[in-house]
């Protein structure tokens, strides 16, 4: 067989996605209280490439500070808790 032969499959991202499941939408901000991002990051999350979603994970740790007691995220790294070393 040929190279020409093979179906090339797109690799994997590498960024994965935040969500924890807790898909609840707070009305004041519109950011998830589980994972921390916008609907629409929610729904473009899988179109997105890396890149894109990096941007989008960059700024969950700030939301999820401002939204505060709201946010039920159980993710340490997402609500910027140091790791114990």
């Amino acid at each position: 067989m040929a190279a020409a032969d093979f179906i090339a499959f797109p690799s994997p991202p590498k960024v994965a996605s935040p969500c924890n499941l807790v898909c609840t939408l707070d009305k004041a901000t519109g950011w998830c209280l589980g994972c921390g991002r916008s609907g629409s990051e929610i729904a473009t999350w899988s179109a997105g490439d890396d890149a894109a979603r990096q941007a989008i994970l960059d700024q969950l740790p700030a939301r999820i500070r401002l939204l505060g007691d709201r946010a039920v995220s159980t993710d340490d790294a997402v609500r910027g808790v140091p790791t114990p070393r």
